[in-house]
């Protein structure tokens, strides 16, 4: 069964408590140090944060150990979830370039194969 690549889970396997700061952490891509240090300020200079964490540790699921293949593709998911509309340009752009370059093999190889090129054109 595939899991949501675009969920927030608990990270247990990098916890120190709960994993909500770590799952946090590997939902944006921030440093984990930054990302308590932060929840550390937020919560002694509020008090909240620290009911929220609680809050957020019950009903948080727990990160499938199996949600990311190697770190490339986690570091992918972590750019489709800050910023959805960037990834899809670079997927677009990236697909027009592999047409370019599939365009230019295609051209190649018919300009140097004269009977694929007859071939072709009878098709037509």
């Amino acid at each position: 069964m595939n899991s949501p690549r675009t969920t927030l889970y608990r990270d247990k396997q990098n916890a120190k408590f709960m994993g909500v700061l770590s799952g946090i952490a590997d939902y944006t891509g921030v440093n984990a140090l930054w990302v308590r240090l932060g929840f550390l300020i937020l919560a002694i200079s509020m008090g909240w944060p620290i009911i929220a964490y609680f809050v957020a540790g019950l009903l948080l699921n727990k990160k499938p150990a199996h949600l990311y293949s190697e770190p490339e593709e986690q570091r992918y998911w972590q750019r489709v979830r800050q910023n959805p509309k960037r990834t899809a340009r670079e997927i677009r752009a990236k697909m027009k370039d592999v047409d370019r370059r599939l365009a230019e093999v295609e051209t190649f190889y018919v300009s140097s194969n004269p009977r694929l090129n007859a071939e072709i054109e009878r098709l037509r």
